[in-house]
């Protein structure tokens, strides 16, 4: 039985909350909070699997809510909020660096169309996210590296794959990165449809690089992060950006795999790929496409993922030539993409001047 604990100061929402998540026989709800300072309280006293918190709360918000709850009793939460539409997508956003598994929207009543759906769609997430592990955010203790091999030159693209907990890592990641990064970066990360474009605006405005949802045959540019829009393949060809509505491939839409297929076959051992967080193997196959073609690949370590699905299905298929904890991908990006090796006739290595074109 998963423990859940309902955090959200209407009492009719808290009221729909707690009949929906009663109607599945694996969930249980062990209190529920009218605000974030009580949800804070709660957690600690209840120790619940799972906590379910609103963003907009008197006292203390979700944000707030969220954050003390990981310092004090860290516990799974999932964002589960109405405001999904323009500008206001990005309200959720914080509650996911501050350390919340997921974000999803919140049913309707039942009178409403669609609310069937949507409350399947949260007991499905709530049930699925209580498995996931909770990650303090410390530093991992070392990192295993495989050697850059000889010959190896610069990276001139970078692609990322996340999912569970992808968010507030692409965020640290993004912060981290050079202004100047002299190769373009494209980004399937699953989420919820609606929150892509807050997830854009939030990463945008933490980084020095321009972050955009890629738009179908734009030139693709150094300095910039292309997200991957809601329900279409990203992917590129002769430098221009494809976006596909082809058939999902492992039940995503987008697909990991096929971005990295992508820039395997554009730009070979030009490519690095990074997988993140995530539950599944969504990649592999194009991970082997992009090892085959000379390409580099980068894994979180299971220390800080959220869930190790993704990145420990690389691992264990030795895809991985790098198993790096959060805090050493960017600068591990950076130099891939900077600083080039080149053989040279002693069989010495050489540090390149020249920069990825």
């Amino acid at each position: 039985m998963i423990r859940v604990l309902v955090a959200d100061d209407s009492p009719t929402a808290r009221t729909l909350m707690v009949e929906i998540l009663k109607s599945d026989p694996e969930l249980t709800v062990v209190g529920t909070a009218k605000d974030g300072a009580e949800a804070v309280e709660l957690a600690k006293t209840l120790r619940p699997q799972l906590v379910t918190m609103d963003v907009e709360m008197p006292r203390m918000d979700g944000f707030e809510a969220t954050k003390e709850i990981m310092i004090e009793a860290p516990t799974r939460i999932v964002v589960v909020t109405a405001r999904v539409e323009g500008a206001e997508e990005a309200v959720s956003m914080p509650a996911l660096r501050a350390g919340a598994v997921c974000v999803v929207r919140k049913p309707p009543s039942p009178r409403a169309a669609g609310h069937a759906t949507e409350a399947q769609q949260l007991l499905a997430t709530v049930k699925a996210m209580a498995e996931v592990k909770v990650v303090r955010h410390t530093r991992a203790p070392g990192v295993r590296a495989r050697p850059t091999r000889p010959g190896e030159r610069g990276a001139r693209v970078v692609a990322i794959a996340a999912s569970t907990g992808g968010p507030a890592v692409l965020y640290r990641i993004l912060s981290e990165l050079p202004a100047d990064l002299a190769a373009p970066v494209l980004v399937v990360q699953h989420i919820s449809r609606g929150f892509i474009s807050g997830l854009a605006g939030w990463l945008n405005a933490a980084s020095g690089l321009k972050v955009r949802i890629a738009v179908a045959d734009e030139v693709i540019a150094p300095r910039t992060v292309y997200l991957a829009p809601d329900d279409r393949h990203l992917g590129m060809n002769d430098g221009r950006i494809v976006l596909s509505t082809a058939e999902p491939i492992g039940g995503f839409r987008p697909s990991a795999s096929f971005l990295f297929e992508s820039v395997a076959r554009g730009y070979g051992a030009g490519a690095v790929a990074i997988v993140l967080t995530g539950m599944g193997d969504d990649g592999m196959a194009g991970l082997r496409a992009l090892r085959a073609a000379g390409g580099r690949v980068l894994a979180q370590d299971e220390k800080t993922s959220v869930v190790f699905g993704m990145p420990g299905a690389a691992v264990a298929a030795d895809l991985a030539d790098e198993v790096l904890s959060v805090e050493d991908i960017a600068a591990r990006i950076t130099a891939l993409v900077a600083a080039p090796l080149l053989r040279v006739a002693d069989g010495a290595f050489a540090r390149s001047q020249e920069r990825p074109s």
